[in-house]
């Protein structure tokens, strides 16, 4: 074959390659400009029932009056949420598999290096849906009644401080911890299996303290068994006004236990902006408003890059923390 001939045989392959790119671009921008075609998986990796699952179902019912398709909330609990989360990772990326996540998942990407995923990496964020922030509250029985009068305590008493949490590891676990480090004290911390637990024990007097969000502790609080002294939001909520902040005496503290949406980071961009800009919609509805609201939460709704940053900076504060205090986690 002659130079010619092989130039002419190389732009003729050029011109194929270009002509299936092309094809593929246009077939990729009309599934985009079509999406959703059948029902929306959504993951929540969390028990029926749970604060995450309340949450989803509220966001997946509005998404599928938005879109006319139906988006069913598949529950697949375990291992602090990593198995629904890795399944999402793993799923196509076509957005018919997303899932829901918690500050919970940030904690355990910084602390846990022998997760099956990597969170930074192998997902991609679509938006922050909500804020909850957790109370900081002791049985009736611990001579405290503000948060300067706790760190008092506790530094009268060094290690005798118990508190509850969901589980070694999470992030109620990493609330009371951060505590301890920020305001120069120590506690004893006491997993449980799951927050209820945790409530219950320091309610029967097991346990002193607990770090879980307003809902499940106001009730008991009004009854006079448990009583709230701050909350971890780094301004004090609309909703309980009266309340303080834990960063009014420790400046600088902040817990959020978010909610947010993920999807496999080989989704194509113009993909998630399409589920970002329904999943901000569907926060921006009164009905979803008053309905996360009656659970503590508030609509965030942030952008793609915006979620992305939040993702990887609460990884770094929390790999920063287990560092500085040197946690024992695993």
């Amino acid at each position: 074959m002659t130079q010619h001939h092989k130039a002419g045989a190389l732009r003729a392959v050029a011109a194929s390659l270009l002509l299936v790119a092309t094809a593929a671009t246009a077939a990729q921008a009309d599934s985009v400009a079509s999406y959703p075609t059948k029902p929306v998986r959504f993951i929540v990796p969390f028990v029926a029932g749970a604060g995450t699952d309340t949450t989803g179902r509220v966001v997946a019912a509005k998404l599928s009056e938005l879109w006319g398709q139906q988006v069913v909330v598949d529950n697949r609990a375990g291992a602090t949420g990593a198995i629904g989360v890795d399944l999402t990772a793993k799923a196509p990326p076509d957005g018919y598999t997303i899932c829901l996540i918690s500050g919970s998942q940030t904690v355990n990407s910084a602390v846990n290096d022998k997760l099956p995923y990597d969170l930074s990496k192998d997902l991609k964020g679509i938006t922050q849906m909500t804020t909850l922030p957790y109370a900081v509250y002791v049985n009736s029985a611990v001579p405290a009644t503000s948060i300067r009068e706790m760190i008092a305590y506790a530094k009268n008493n060094p290690g005798k401080l118990t508190f509850a949490s969901s589980g070694t590891g999470g992030l109620q676990h990493l609330a009371g911890e951060l505590f301890a480090h920020s305001a120069g004290v120590k506690l004893l911390h006491v997993p449980f299996k799951g927050a209820g637990a945790g409530i219950l024990a320091i309610l029967g007097g097991e346990v002193q303290a607990g770090f879980s969000t307003l809902l499940g502790v106001k009730p008991h609080a009004s009854s006079g068994r448990l009583r709230i002294l701050a909350i971890t939001a780094a301004k004090r909520t609309p909703s309980a006004p009266e309340i303080p902040t834990v960063a009014e005496t420790v400046p600088g503290y902040e817990v959020d236990q978010w909610y947010g949406l993920v999807i496999s980071a080989k989704a194509a961009p113009a993909l998630v902006s399409k589920i970002n800009a329904a999943v901000v919609t569907a926060l921006k509805s009164p009905d979803v408003i008053a309905r996360l609201g009656a659970d503590g939460s508030t609509p965030v709704g942030s952008s793609v890059d915006q979620f992305t940053n939040h993702v990887r900076n609460e990884i770094l504060k929390w790999r920063k923390l287990a560092k500085d205090a040197n946690l024992a986690l695993q």
